[in-house]
């Protein structure tokens, strides 16, 4: 069982591994660089993640993606119609790039880019997250097709780690912009019933 202490420790060591993927991806996170983040001592590594930075990794996302929908629900539920729904999404996403100096990018995004055969055991945590935030995305738009609004909510998806991508690249929300503008549009077009 898991003390109230030893849980503290785990949530830091899960958060220091959230934020270095972020910036870094898999490949790129190191255990000693977890431990000097979280502050945790290195044998808690192997104490709470016996299978080590893969099981770190897939625990990590899980609560990462977690988070993330928390945040994308709260601010689509909070907007009314379909274009206002689109533009506080993306700007809950231009905050997030601003906040991390334009450093750092979704974590299952960055983690994704790192997957091998050696990392195959991480893919189903990235799909998992994937999926679930495409599914919350196609819940809060009233698009009559059920194949075009989970189509639209692939697209939104696709550009938010495009987005991403190009912000980095660019110190820039301008992708994230962009994509409102359009998506928004498309959001609206679809929400009208067909003539």
């Amino acid at each position: 069982m898991t003390t109230p202490k030893g849980a503290a420790a785990k949530a830091r060591m899960l958060d220091a591994t959230i934020a270095l993927m972020r910036r870094s991806g898999l490949a790129g996170t190191g255990v000693n660089e977890i431990v000097a983040a979280s502050g945790a001592p290195k044998g808690s590594v192997y104490h709470f993640f016996p299978d080590g930075k893969r099981q770190m990794a897939v625990e990590a996302l899980g609560r990462y993606a977690s988070s993330v929908h928390a945040s994308m629900d709260e601010a689509l539920s909070r907007a009314r119609g379909p274009r206002a729904k689109v533009r506080a999404l993306f700007a809950l996403l231009e905050r997030r790039l601003e906040d991390a100096g334009y450093g750092a990018s979704c974590a299952v995004g960055a983690v994704t880019l790192d997957l091998d055969e050696q990392l195959a055991d991480v893919r189903p945590a990235a799909a998992a997250a994937f999926d679930d935030w495409r599914t919350l995305i196609a819940r809060h738009f009233d698009i009559a097709d059920r194949r075009r609004r989970d189509a639209f909510a692939g697209l939104v998806l696709t550009a938010i780690q495009g987005g991403y991508v190009r912000g980095r690249a660019e110190s820039s929300t301008r992708a994230f912009r962009e994509a409102a503008h359009w998506l928004a549009e498309i959001a609206e077009r679809e929400a009208r019933p067909a003539a």
